[in-house]
């Protein structure tokens, strides 16, 4: 059998199915094209409202200041570029970049609605193969994205090869639970409360099944430090968040 046959039966996971590599860009894209218009409403009301608080910990771990450039990597509707964008302010720039164009549309107008257009830029890309040069930014940073891309090991190396020397690389995603008891009761929102959120508020049942589903199917906190150590980030490390539902993944290019 030929190499080229070999790669089309090659398989990843989509939540719990089996599909074609090729294919699982297309039906992440799917998911997200069909919940943007109320992907931070549903962030507000899936964790309470404790993102927030997820995603200011990770910016404060970022390090940056005013002057550096920085690449919120499955930036998605923009919510990490708005608050980075103040932090490096006019002297520094924040690349905005997500392979989803609706995504990257509602984060466009969401951040011209709050003003914040000029050390901004806005780029489509796939985070497996980053359009940008080698030692580029002082920090990447990829929030509740990285389970959903398909060759992760190859975004961590394409993250670590566009940092700086010096520079920061960081995960923020959903992890698994480490106190006691908590398992079970994340399970049971996840797979009963979740996905009857999605069909009432974004009228989507479906993505959000998809979504608790492809948690599961992502890297535990010592597995996914192994993989950025594999990539090349030295002291990896993280922090667990919220009893361990998220955790936070750092690493540095030196």
């Amino acid at each position: 059998m030929s190499e080229s046959s070999n790669d089309k039966q090659k398989t990843t996971h989509f939540g719990y199915r089996d599909v074609p590599e090729s294919e699982k860009v297309r039906l992440v894209g799917e998911v997200f094209h069909s919940v943007a218009s109320k992907y931070d409403l549903m962030n507000d009301l899936m964790s309470f409202g404790i993102h927030r608080l997820w995603k200011r910990f990770a910016i404060e771990q970022c390090g940056v200041r005013k002057g550096s450039v920085v690449l919120d990597l499955a930036g998605g509707t923009g919510d990490l570029t708005a608050r980075l964008a103040k932090q490096v302010g006019a002297e520094g720039k924040v690349y905005l970049s997500d392979i989803n164009s609706s995504m990257l549309e509602s984060g466009r107008g969401r951040l011209a609605d709050r003003g914040i257009a000029g050390n901004v830029e806005i780029v489509q890309a796939n985070a497996e193969c980053l359009p940008f040069q080698d030692n580029s930014f002082d920090c990447v940073i990829i929030a509740f994205g990285l389970r959903n891309v398909t060759h992760k090991d190859a975004a961590l190396r394409s993250m670590y090869r566009v940092l700086k020397p010096g520079g920061r690389g960081l995960v923020l995603e959903f992890s698994k639970p480490t106190l006691p008891g908590l398992n079970r009761l994340y399970d049971t929102y996840s797979f009963n409360i979740l996905p009857v959120l999605g069909r009432v508020v974004a009228k989507d049942e479906a993505s959000y099944r998809y979504l608790a589903e492809s948690i599961r199917k992502h890297p535990d906190q010592e597995s996914l430090k192994t993989l950025m150590e594999q990539a090349g980030f030295e002291r990896a490390h993280y922090f667990n968040l919220s009893g361990g539902i998220v955790a936070l993944h750092k690493g540095y290019k030196f």
